[in-house]
């Protein structure tokens, strides 16, 4: 165990495991999945409808991969036909608060970084 006097140490490091489920959770397709997925549960074509940019393919993948680390579920549900509903996990839901603050962190801020890019841009 190494000692050290910096508080930074205290933190939490960032690791392989920590990008991977960050990359995995919060990236294009999930980030809109999980804000649509917090307001009700839908279907699949109804989740199309909602982020209509999004391709068949990437939204299966999206789906697929918040399912794997327990942001969505999956409900098969006796009707006729039988159908498929995407729904938020408690563990899921636990992201709304998360998700809120970056979306409002960007709103604030994208002046400044839209002025930073310029002033990028004009010095390359």
């Amino acid at each position: 165990m190494r000692e050290t006097t910096d508080n930074a140490s205290d933190r939490p490091q960032i690791t392989a495991s920590h990008r991977e489920l960050l990359d995995q959770v919060l990236d294009k397709w999930s980030l809109q999945v999980l804000d649509e997925l917090c307001e009700q549960p839908l279907r699949f074509n109804e989740l199309r409808r909602a982020i209509p940019v999004v391709t068949q393919k990437s939204l299966t993948a999206a789906l697929r991969r918040l399912e794997r680390n327990g942001m969505v579920e999956r409900v098969i549900t006796n009707s006729r036909p039988i159908a498929v509903e995407y729904r938020i996990t408690p563990l899921g839901k636990t992201l709304q608060e998360l998700i809120d603050a970056l979306l409002h962190w960007t709103t604030v801020n994208m002046p400044d970084v839209r002025r930073a890019r310029e002033q990028f841009d004009d010095e390359a």
